[in-house]
């Protein structure tokens, strides 16, 4: 099984421009909301036609510009999990599974009863989706969906209507499934747990363009662009100057770093993680280690964190002077006030491209 898609689309304020190749694995479209996740899962669906490029689903192409070619959306053979699930309002629970299989009488109840055991929807099979919690129209919408038998799976934003404990619940339940899936599984996200929980691969993107697809533990380990950095998490990023091979300015907190890894030429921005921060006893002779002035304490429940900014104010003012250092552990316990010292790991700087 696999996924191969290159097409644009172009709009009177916004262009799409995505590239994607996979094979049996569950990739993530991770990236803010407006940067074009959605629209490209439609453009793979064929509920957007595309203006140029190509798409093809398990070997067979279903849309090509130059050769004319558009599959309508019924016969992609794709599994589409829209947001607002689209399940059939008058029919039962186990209708709307079955509406779509095409098999006998006795081995499509088979099927159903299977997939209604697979997931948990026993106790509501004769409810109408009104009838039932968005959860459980979730998993009803899943199901109807895999005994279609689809190429791949594409879902968009699956957990977005759901509380914070249902959520996590239906997220493992679908993770589940997932792992017996033979195919592609595209899944639609601006939530980096949930895609690094769920996903093999990471496709980030921004301002409509899909910049890389990389494992998960590539993107969050090694972020190459800002928007890379800023989805998956880091807090503290400030424009840049390359000063050599292992040196660079950052202007925004007006220090110089020491870096361990060489800084690419095309360097335009630093970035260090919250939690990757160290408190210091003195200065050491190796040098990021800077006296730093802390500004608030941020309570949270397990943890606590602190913004402070280095030295005097930034070169550049305003608020790109301040960080934030992520405590956990005997360090959330502390109190924290006036002047410190931060060093900062020169293994744990990370040298973005804009």
């Amino acid at each position: 099984m696999s996924l191969y898609v290159d097409i644009e689309k172009t709009f009177p304020d916004f262009r799409l421009s995505a590239r994607l190749q996979c094979g049996d694995e569950v990739v993530a479209l991770l990236g803010g909301s407006g940067c074009g996740k959605s629209l490209t899962l439609k453009c793979i669906a064929g509920v957007e036609k595309p203006d140029k490029g190509r798409v093809v689903i398990n070997g067979e192409t279903v849309f090509d510009s130059e050769k004319r070619i558009n599959v309508p959306p019924q016969k992609r053979n794709v599994g589409y999990l829209f947001q607002n699930y689209a399940l059939f309002p008058t029919m039962t629970v186990r209708r709307n599974i079955s509406s779509v299989i095409k098999k006998p009488g006795r081995e499509k109840a088979g099927i159903v009863d299977n997939m209604i055991g697979m997931f948990h929807l026993e106790d509501v099979k004769n409810l109408y989706p009104r009838e039932i919690s968005g959860g459980q129209q979730q998993r009803v919408a899943l199901a109807r969906i895999l005994v279609s038998e689809p190429g791949i799976l594409l879902l968009d934003e699956p957990f977005s209507a759901l509380d914070t404990h249902l959520r996590w619940k239906v997220e493992q339940e679908i993770t589940s499934v997932l792992a017996g899936f033979r195919g592609t599984t595209i899944l639609v996200s601006h939530d980096r747990g949930e895609a690094y929980r769920i996903s093999d691969k990471i496709a980030v993107m921004g301002k409509g363009r899909i910049e890389s697809t990389r494992t998960k533990e590539d993107v969050f380990g090694s972020p190459k662009t800002l928007a890379a950095a800023l989805i998956t998490g880091c807090k503290n990023v400030s424009k840049a100057e390359k000063l050599g091979d292992f040196s660079v300015r950052a202007l925004d907190w007006g220090i110089t770093l020491e870096t361990k890894n060489p800084v690419p030429e095309k360097t335009k921005y630093v970035s260090v993680r919250a939690h990757h921060l160290q408190w210091a006893d003195s200065a050491s002779p190796g040098g990021n280690t800077f006296p730093c002035r802390i500004r608030r304490v941020i309570e949270e429940p397990f943890e606590k964190t602190v913004e402070f900014s280095f030295g005097a104010d930034s070169e550049n003012g305003g608020d790109g002077g301040k960080l934030l250092f992520a405590l956990q552990g005997e360090n959330a316990g502390k109190d924290y006030s006036g002047e410190r010292l931060v060093a900062v790991p020169p293994d744990k700087i990370i040298c973005l491209e804009g």
